[in-house]
C-alpha cells in the first residue's frame, strides 16, 4: 500500500450514513478510513447534516471512527436519530477558539490559578462550560454555574505538558 502524500488528502468527504442512537447518546458512524481523507484518524471536522453545520472532532476509541452527534446538534439538525441521510464532514482548519463572557473571565482572574487552569482547557471543555452559563434562563442559576465552573477549573492540577523525544511504554 502507497503512503498517502499530503497533495492526495481531500478537504472534504460526502457520504450516507446511518444516525445511531442508544438512549440519548448519538454518533455518526463513518464509513471511510478518515486518515486515508484528512491526513489523521483524529481529525478536527465540520459537520453538515441537513444543512446544519456544527464543528467536532473525529472519534476513535477502539473500534470504528464516528463523529459525536449531541443532542443540541441532533435537534438543530432535525434529527431523533436512526435516520440514514447525507452527511458532509469538512477539514477545520480555523482556530478552535472559545471567548468566555467578562463576568467568567473576571471571576476565573480573581482565582487564582483558574485562570491558568482555563487556559490548559481543551476547546471542548471551555465550550462546555461556556454554553451552560449561556444557556442559563435565571440570573441564580447563571450564578450558580458560574461559582461552580470557577471551583471546579480552579481545582484542577495543572496540566502536564510533555517534553519532546522519543516514547517508551
Amino acid at each position: 500500500m502507497m503512503p498517502v502524500g499530503r497533495e492526495e488528502l481531500m478537504s472534504s468527504k460526502t457520504f450516507e450514513a446511518t444516525i445511531l442512537r442508544e438512549g440519548s447518546m448519538c454518533a455518526i458512524p463513518l464509513t471511510f478510513d478518515p486518515k486515508a481523507v484528512f491526513g489523521k484518524v483524529r481529525a478536527p471536522v465540520k459537520v453538515t447534516l441537513n444543512g446544519y453545520t456544527y464543528r467536532s472532532t473525529i472519534a476513535a476509541m477502539g473500534g470504528p471512527s464516528f463523529v459525536p452527534l449531541r443532542k443540541s446538534n441532533r435537534e438543530a439538525a432535525g434529527l431523533k436519530g436512526g435516520e440514514t441521510i447525507e452527511v458532509r464532514l469538512d477539514l477545520d482548519i480555523d482556530k478552535r477558539e472559545v471567548k468566555p463572557p467578562a463576568d467568567f473571565v473576571k471571576a476565573l482572574k480573581a482565582a487564582p490559578p483558574a485562570w491558568d487552569r482555563w487556559r490548559e482547557l481543551s476547546y471542548t471543555h471551555q465550550r462546555e462550560y461556556t454554553e451552560a452559563l449561556l444557556d442559563a434562563k435565571k440570573p441564580e442559576t447563571r450564578a450558580r454555574r458560574l461559582a461552580s465552573a470557577v471551583q471546579t477549573i480552579r481545582a484542577r492540577p495543572e496540566r502536564k505538558t510533555r517534553k519532546p523525544g522519543p516514547r517508551s511504554f
